[in-house]
């Protein structure tokens, strides 16, 4: 017998289970049935398709034994099951190393972390909710040599030789005093009715069956009435993506997704689609009420299933719907794929790339409807996944201008979010071009941005992104429909010759000041530029496009090397007509000219989104200012 230490990411995850989440503990059958429906879809891939285990009888069942004088409960398959190299990894550590996103995302409500531990994929250690010990016996399929696994959850476990007829996992849990309920059959009938019924293969469990007394014609007894043990079936075990919409109720789709998603949230939308014809194929997607809490993570877990046949394939495959649609959770089950499909196969077959496709158009659509038919519902899927759907701005062309009409936008001169296709409405019919502004901030402080004074000037809108992802992803975006996207900053507007002879003498009036700040401010500056285009602020900064420097560092960054080559320094506008500037022209303190050509620079930096490079500097120039002018 070996003992191991568990790893302390599982080790914290087990005191979790032992001390802290009490609420929902029934969740930890639902969790064990799940593992065990895994472990018999992987055999039952294997027996199908890998050489190595066609002689393998597979025999799908999962049994449920209870034993009130030991106070034991039992969770048995005739799956996959695990040699000790498994058990080592499978169940003293954790693999998967969003787990540790578990761990930080906790939030001390019960019932929200409890909906955590299946997502997290640490089920197995729910079982310490109801137990003080738990023992796993199990035998590989193929293998000779079967294994116990045993735990008190104190931070140690042991493995050992053992014997077991068959392979497969039979999981026994010694329950803590007081957990006595889940011995009981209606408990645990319930607790599978709720959320394993459609776990596609069949769950037993020795049930009491009253037989009657049977009489003679005179109605005299002749054998007592008895009970009797009976193995039944206890869940429907059928795929519920392959049994007709119209014979589901919404409670079969809710009972269904969590088991799919390991949550007990209801989920705000689901999309069941049979297609029949050239190819043969059904989805059934779920859109959560909330996001997974690794969904901004690089290591995410994908949520769709793969079957072939109703045969499981995978559900680790990124590649079966594009990365902006992650948040969604479902099947996709078709019959014209290989079942010994590899991954590889699996992302260039034409057949899978049709089924993703229309998927991918199907979903859109359904998001189409429920903005428009359900306006509040959308709300609170934009409130959780509208960032992630912008992603497909970036990387989904095909269906670039059908993901615009579903995002929403703040807006110059309104204090509604809108549609773009509400937006283009208003929008100049001669230019037809939208213009928007994309800065990471609040949206008020991009309302104040100096860049948006012409526009408030000549009554335009202007769409205002201010999540950081809008600055990433928008400037990618040069069109919709016959309409072209411009960052406002490059708008521009028609002077007349009066407007051009007045900026001309301006430009001459305040050249001086324009040459100090420009020595001043030295290298951090392209250039000082008189403008007329700001109407309240005294400076702004301007980006040069046609400096080769900035269009490389715009080539980097959409090669995913932006942090590689640095921006090129940005123009410093001044307004003339402002207050201060003028006073500046007119003032004869060098050291006070400097402080405020530093001052104005770092203040133009703050309504661009950009970071102080030295804020203690910036603070005592500030502070030299006022003290003159106090």
């Amino acid at each position: 017998m070996a003992k191991h230490q568990f790893q302390t990411e599982a080790n914290q995850i087990l005191q979790l289970m032992i001390h802290s989440l009490y609420s929902n503990k029934e969740i930890f059958l639902r969790e064990l049935i799940s593992n065990a429906s895994d472990a018999l879809d992987k055999l039952n891939m294997l027996v199908l398709t890998n050489e190595a285990y066609k002689g393998i009888k597979f025999d799908p069942r999962i049994n449920i034994k209870r034993d009130k004088e030991k106070k034991t409960l039992t969770v048995s398959d005739t799956g996959i099951g695990m040699n000790e190299v498994d058990l080592l990894n499978n169940l003293g550590t954790i693999a998967k190393s969003g787990t540790k996103a578990f761990l930080e995302n906790l939030t001390g409500d019960q019932k929200v972390d409890s909906n955590l531990i299946g997502q997290f994929g640490v089920g197995f250690y729910a079982a310490f909710m109801v137990a003080d010990s738990v023992e796993v016996i199990t035998k590989k399929a193929g293998e000779d040599q079967a294994y116990k696994w045993t735990s008190t959850g104190n931070g140690e476990f042991e493995v050992e030789a053992a014997t077991k007829e068959g392979h497969g996992t039979e999981i026994i849990l010694h329950l803590k005093e007081g957990e006595e309920e889940f011995l009981e059959e209606y408990r645990i009938e319930a607790v599978v009715k709720k959320y394993s019924n459609h776990i596609p293969f069949p769950i037993f469990m020795d049930k009491e069956k009253h037989i009657p007394a049977v009489t003679d014609d005179e109605g005299k007894e002749t054998e007592p009435a008895r009970t009797e043990i009976e193995n039944v079936q206890i869940n429907s075990a059928n795929a519920l993506w392959t049994i007709a919409k119209s014979e589901l109720k919404d409670e079969d789709y809710k009972a269904f997704y969590e088991t799919l998603a390991h949550s007990n949230e209801e989920p705000l939308k689901w999309m069941h689609h049979k297609a029949e014809g050239a190819i043969e194929y059904t989805t059934l997607f779920y859109i959560p009420s909330k996001a997974p809490m690794d969904i901004y993570r690089v290591d995410y877990q994908p949520g769709i299933k793969l079957y072939i046949n109703r045969v499981f394939i995978t559900d680790d495959d990124k590649e079966l719907m594009p990365t902006y649609l992650r948040f969604l959770r479902g099947v996709i089950d078709s019959k014209d794929l290989p079942l010994n499909v590899s991954r590889e196969i699996l992302q260039s077959n034409p057949v899978m790339a049709k089924i993703k496709n229309a998927s991918v158009k199907k979903v859109l659509s359904e998001l189409a409807k429920m903005m428009k038919k359900e306006p509040e519902k959308y709300d609170t899927f934009y409130k959780e996944f509208g960032n992630v759907l912008k992603e497909g701005l970036y990387n989904d062309f095909a269906n670039r201008e059908k993901i615009l009409e579903l995002l929403k936008f703040h807006t110059l001169n309104s204090d509604e979010m809108t549609t773009i296709e509400e937006f283009v409405k208003n929008v100049d019919e001669d230019k037809k071009e939208i213009y928007y502004l994309a800065n990471k901030g609040s949206v008020d402080m991009l309302k104040h941005s100096p860049v948006l004074e012409k526009f408030k000037a000549r009554g335009i809108d202007v769409l205002l992104l201010n999540e950081e992802v809008d600055t990433i992803i928008f400037p990618m975006v040069t069109e919709y429909k016959e309409y072209k996207l411009i960052p406002a900053s490059d708008a521009k507007f028609e002077e007349s010759e009066e407007e051009k002879k007045a900026k001309e003498e301006l430009e001459k009036e305040f050249e001086g000041l324009a040459k100090e700040f420009k020595e001043t401010l030295g290298e951090a500056i392209k250039e000082v530029e008189v403008t007329t285009e700001l109407t309240e602020s005294p400076v702004a900064l301007k980006t040069d496009k046609e400096d080769p420097s900035y269009m490389m560092a715009q080539m980097m960054k959409q090669m995913g090397q932006g942090g590689e080559v640095p921006e090129p320094a940005p123009i410093l506008q001044i307004n003339p007509k402002h207050e201060l500037i003028a006073k500046l022209k007119d003032s004869s303190d060098q050291n006070l000219i400097e402080d405020a050509a530093h001052v104005l620079f770092d203040q133009a930096k703050l309504f661009d989104g950009r970071e102080l490079d030295d804020t203690a500097d910036f603070a005592m120039r500030l502070n030299r200012i006022i003290a003159k002018a106090l």
